[in-house]
């Protein structure tokens, strides 16, 4: 069988700042994909369907995404694997993990707020990997600032070039369509009364069309023409090249909200973006054409079914024709594993699957073998890099009143860590070792006690510690322990058996790195 895939594969994920309507766009790339019929509501009334990808139960009573999900659909001859992120900062382990398995991703901006903080760190993560990125310009509803303004402050804060494909109109009525400037076309998109449920209708009139001054007034006809050709002439040319390598980024417009500009989007970025791109690892880079299967884990998911207590792991396949059965190798440990009944996503939803190809991400049931940034090959002879851990920002003691759950609790604790919803640390002791939590983001241990009580059975509580930076330490134990004075320090030890120093204050860290002569401090897991 030719290693070609049937049809032409789209991975990508959405990065945003929170409340910029990220989960409402995916929601509806969802709807004009066709995958689903009915689109959802993030923070709607109870009687509103909850966004399909957000499933989990702590999910849809807080209104905000704390987990990725993998959304996947077939559109317009393309094979669409949607990775939607959350856009908390507090779940950014997560969000960066899911970053590395993309090969796209869209950057969303609100309309009044342009590039805000969390958007910069994620743009920073797809900066480093090169990796092509399209804006979509949210909310433009609502009364914001000037889109060429927008441009030039987003190009000045992120240094990208910015080459908008579509254009807002605005008339005395407010947002009505955008211009399509390589068909040089005027969107006008019709007003549903479902709150955005449903698909809008649209009509296309040609931007050279005498009828469109009557249609839109000749202000706002007259101020469309003008603004395009100073777009035209002082702008950004079209490159492909710099699209493919990060550096330009195509800018649609529209509202996710009312589902204005959201298909014109979606055509034009399947055209845009990239297929499966090449991976780096060890010995050697991998290429999508590459003949033998080779895929990396980038998610552990367990408990996704309850009533089953499941564990699935998520792996992005990057070269090879993958059949359902067939054996590979894990090359952490050496040991040979049949992958059978994989399956794709909707969220929670699944359907199995006989074979999938490089761009696709499949899961794998696991019953505690896989781990995040494994590597699967066919011999064991390839390992992917630049799979990340951060060094935890919070970190707490976890009580449970029950001892007799002191084994539930491991096992939570244990789980949960290799999925990486949590960090887990032990710090020693003459009873043994204590287990220690980190975390990125406070909200991670609102999820972690959510999680260990509806799922492990075991409630909790936190025992807050001081501590608000860590470095992971290599060197001499001895010189490791010299470091350890009073109050300001802490050392841990990670599942692996890796130091890792906690640290009060700015001031206990420089005094650290002064006096660690020998040592190497490291912000990133080793």
């Amino acid at each position: 069988m030719p290693n070609t895939p049937p049809t032409p594969r789209r991975t990508f994920a959405i990065i945003s700042h929170p409340d910029a309507g990220k989960t409402t766009l995916t929601e509806k790339l969802l709807l004009y994909g066709g995958a689903i019929h009915l689109a959802g509501s993030v923070k709607a009334r109870r009687a509103a369907r909850h966004a399909t990808s957000d499933w989990m139960a702590l999910e849809q009573q807080r209104g905000i995404s704390v987990t990725s999900s993998v959304l996947q659909f077939e559109y317009l001859g393309y094979q669409v694997n949607l990775l939607d992120t959350p856009g908390h900062a507090d779940f950014s382990e997560d969000t960066y993990r899911t970053l590395i398995a993309a090969d796209s991703a869209v950057m969303l901006l609100d309309n009044r707020r342009g590039v805000e903080a969390r958007t910069r760190q994620l743009y920073e993560v797809c900066k480093l990997r090169r990796m092509p990125i399209f804006t979509f310009v949210n909310k433009c509803d609502r009364p914001g600032g000037h889109s060429l303004e927008l441009i030039s402050n987003v190009e000045a804060d992120l240094g990208i070039g910015i080459y908008p494909v579509t254009w807002p109109i605005h008339t005395s009525t407010g947002f009505v369509g955008v211009a399509d400037r390589r068909r040089r076309e005027v969107l006008l998109f019709g007003k549903g009364i479902d709150h955005g449920a449903t698909l809008v209708t649209t009509r296309r009139i040609p931007l050279a069309d005498p009828s469109l001054v009557e249609i839109i007034g000749e202000d706002a006809a007259t101020t469309l023409r003008d603004e395009l050709d100073l777009l035209d002439h002082a702008g950004h040319a079209w490159d492909d090249e710099a699209v493919l390598n990060g550096t330009l980024s195509p800018m649609f417009f529209g509202s996710a909200l009312s589902n204005f500009g959201v298909e014109p989007f979606l055509h034009d970025f399947l055209e845009f973006a990239p297929g499966p791109l090449p991976r780096a690892a060890v010995p050697h880079e991998v290429l999508p054409t590459d003949d033998e299967f080779t895929g990396f884990v980038f998610k552990i998911q367990a408990n996704m079914d309850p009533k089953h207590r499941d564990r699935i792991a998520f792996l992005r396949i990057c070269s090879g024709h993958f059949l359902a059965g067939m054996t590979v190798t894990l090359a952490r440990t050496g040991k040979t594993l049949r992958l059978a009944q994989p399956q794709q996503f909707l969220a929670r939803e699944r359907v199995e699957v006989d074979e999938a190809w490089p761009g696709d991400v499949i899961g794998i049931h696991d019953r505690g073998t896989l781990r995040v940034s494994d590597s699967l090959s066919v011999r064991g002879d390839v390992v992917f890099t630049g799979i990340p851990r951060f060094a935890p920002q919070y970190f707490a003691r976890v009580i449970t009143s029950d001892p007799l759950r002191r084994k539930h609790l491991d096992t939570g604790l244990r789980q949960l860590a290799e999925e990486g919803a949590v960090q887990v640390f032990y710090q020693e002791s003459i009873a043994g070792p204590v287990p220690i939590v980190g975390a990125v983001g406070m909200l991670q241990f609102d999820v972690l006690l959510f999680r260990l009580d509806n799922e492990y059975g075991v409630p909790c509580k936190l025992e807050p510690l001081p501590f608000k930076l860590a470095r992971w330490v290599r060197g001499d134990s001895n010189l490791i322990d010299a470091l350890v004075e009073g109050r300001s320090r802490m050392r841990l030890f990670d599942a692996k058996g890796s130091s890792i120093l906690l640290f009060e204050d700015e001031w206990a860290l420089r005094h650290s790195l002064e006096k660690g002569a020998g040592l190497e401090f490291l912000e990133v897991a080793p």
